[in-house]
């Protein structure tokens, strides 16, 4: 039946921290012994992770249909096409035939799988979900809110080195702020939700983003000093902790207890891709202000990259204004997950 709405918040609120921690342990990483090294960190932690899951958690099984091969096909190339296109657009050219020829493929690829999760009986992904107004924009929340997030990540990491001559670690551990945030905001977010509903907590939390985004962008020179970037970073952690919980609980409480993992794939994969379209637009916003040759040549692409970071935060949250005023997480979810 799969794990109980509790229980996925949680998952959520972790993920957000481990995203927002990410910068400290890559730092160390790219100090201490080569940046390469960050990809290597996750074999030990992949092979703790699978020794963990094979003794700790029992076998489920969910409702006993065929697996929808055509539609995982579909899904694969799509999201395949889609990435490919937007990873590859400033290195190479949104023009150029590759991005175009890869973007064009995802965007066919996507299309059927939206005509086949309308026509199959046992789809992979039920179109119907995006019939909710919860389970629609709760994903387009998430969808805003990574592709603000990531594409912040990877520019404010960069302007603390760059523009602030601190060192990957120091870079690193000066980005605490949002951490803090997270870890003290987020299990307070969770555990509102079914008191005052997702709409107050989405639209509040994107506002605060979107604030300290702009707020950085209005403070961005290399001779500012570190101290006037505190605030927004937590004003902006904040709003992040808000976020992300509350728009998984706004998806899986608008499902049935028995498609909640079905739920929770779709939520997960369209942050991903946010994510990836946010480090790709804000990258390109970045090209076409500014460059690497030195200090000020970096802060004049960086100040528009995180502007355009604090209006896809602020677009979320006009999205958020479409959610149902006040929804809460069944009873019955968490007894079908307990």
């Amino acid at each position: 039946m799969g794990c109980s709405p509790t229980s996925r918040v949680k998952r959520a609120e972790n993920t957000g921290l481990a995203t927002l921690a990410g910068p400290v342990v890559g730092g160390a990483i790219s100090e201490g012994l080569a940046w390469q090294w960050i990809f290597w960190l996750n074999v030990p932690i992949g092979l703790l992770m699978f020794v963990l899951i094979w003794s700790q958690i029992g076998e489920s099984f969910g409702p006993n249909t065929a697996l929808d091969f055509l539609g995982l096909t579909f899904a694969t190339g799509g999201a395949l096409g889609l990435v490919w296109g937007l990873i590859r657009s400033n290195s190479v050219g949104w023009s150029s035939l590759e991005v175009i020829s890869t973007l064009a493929v995802g965007i066919l690829l996507s299309i059927l799988f939206v005509i086949w999760g309308l026509r199959s009986r046992n789809p992979m992904l039920p179109m119907r979900f995006f019939r909710s107004r919860a389970f629609s924009i709760g994903n387009s929340a998430i969808f805003l809110r990574n592709a603000s997030l990531y594409g912040a990540l990877f520019f404010i990491a960069q302007f603390l080195q760059i523009a602030q001559g601190f060192g990957p670690l120091d870079a690193g551990l000066r980005m605490l702020p949002w951490t803090a945030a997270v870890f003290i905001v987020a299990p307070v977010a969770g555990n509102s939700v079914n008191r005052i509903g997702e709409r107050p907590l989405i639209i509040g939390g994107l506002l605060m983003h979107a604030l300290g985004m702009i707020w950085i962008g209005l403070l961005a020179e290399p001779g500012t000093p570190y101290i006037e970037f505190v605030a927004p970073l937590i004003i902006s952690g904040c709003g992040l902790a808000m976020v992300q919980p509350t728009s998984m609980s706004s998806v899986i409480g608008s499902v049935a207890p028995s498609e909640i993992g079905k739920a929770s794939g779709a939520f997960n994969m369209l942050g991903q891709l946010g994510g990836v379209f946010g480090i790709s637009i804000l990258a390109s916003v970045f090209a076409a202000n500014g460059n690497y040759t030195s200090t000020l040549s970096f802060n004049s692409g960086f100040v528009p990259a995180i502007i355009i970071s604090s209006a896809l935060s602020l677009a979320g949250a006009l999205a958020g204004i479409g959610l149902p005023r006040r929804r809460k997480v069944p009873v019955m979810h968490e007894k079908a997950g307990a």
